[in-house]
């Protein structure tokens, strides 16, 4: 069994931006106009899981066909993604550069759903950081100073798969199996062994980034035969996270309508309430 272990609660510190907020204001950028190249295949699977992450249950802008506001998001959510490997700020005047005129009495319903999927899918928060210039920064979710993207690989964040392991072991009691945690990653589609379209094969990141960056403790479980694994929080982790932030984004992407049967769905929120009940 895991040895229990308290979650220390930190004070919340102000959100970290990847992009420093002092950048100038960048020109509008292009995207890749074909799926060819490294950066294309990228796009094309940011596309796919954008447009896979519309909930059914979600209004369309009024008399705009669902598919056509999906294809939007995607592109928006695609743009953000290039905006944040570049490190670079984003502005109102160049997202709607990306729609078609007719769709900007639309923006406000197409940015806020591009925003829920780059919270869902990648882990960032989409904030308007300057009104008077409707400039947006995208920041680390729950105050982590980590996004997963290796230095000198051009790659998307990961940030959302080290939140999703870290509720895992928070909710098993602060110490969670190898089994358990590949259980809740399969909630993204993610497999250890299995190449994911968007994120590529999961194990390394799980097993030994998120360990080097010592957001997690990856330890065998004492006298198994054959061995056992477990995973602890780090003191990265411990330093960093926001208990409550990430109950609500584990219930946020656990309800997603594509992750777990209805069935299983409940029994994970139900868990998820108690443990906000008990914070407040």
């Amino acid at each position: 069994e895991c040895a229990s272990k308290t979650v220390e609660e930190t004070s919340p510190s102000s959100p970290n931006p990847l992009m420093p907020g002092n950048l100038k204001e960048a020109p509008a950028a292009k995207m890749p106009s074909t799926p060819e190249g490294p950066q294309g295949s990228c796009s094309s699977a940011i596309a796919v899981a954008a447009t896979s992450s519309s909930k059914p249950d979600e209004a369309a802008p009024e008399n705009a066909p669902i598919n056509a506001v999906d294809e939007k998001v995607a592109l928006l959510v695609n743009f953000m993604v290039l905006k944040y490997q570049m490190k670079e700020p984003i502005t109102k005047a160049e997202m709607l550069k990306m729609l078609l005129p007719e769709d900007e009495e639309h923006f406000p319903e197409i940015l806020l759903r591009a925003s829920l999927r780059m919270e869902i899918i990648f882990g960032l928060d989409v904030k308007e950081v300057d009104p008077t210039s409707h400039r947006y920064g995208l920041f680390i979710k729950l105050g982590l100073t980590y996004d997963g993207m290796l230095s000198g690989e051009k790659g998307v964040p990961k940030t959302s798969i080290l939140i999703l392991i870290l509720g895992a072991i928070f909710m098993r009691g602060n110490c969670a199996t190898e089994e358990e945690v590949w259980e809740v990653l399969s909630v993204m589609r993610l497999y250890s062994g299995t190449k994911h379209f968007l994120f590529g094969e999961p194990r390394e990141f799980v097993t030994k980034e998120l360990v080097k960056e010592k957001y997690l403790e990856y330890r065998q479980v004492p006298n198994s035969d054959p061995a056992q694994y477990e995973f602890l929080w780090g003191p990265r982790a411990h330093a960093e996270t926001r208990k409550m932030e990430l109950l609500e984004f584990l219930a946020k992407e656990i309800w997603h309508p594509e992750n777990l049967c209805q069935g299983r769905k409940r029994v994970i929120v139900i868990k998820i309430l108690i443990l906000i009940v008990a914070l407040c």
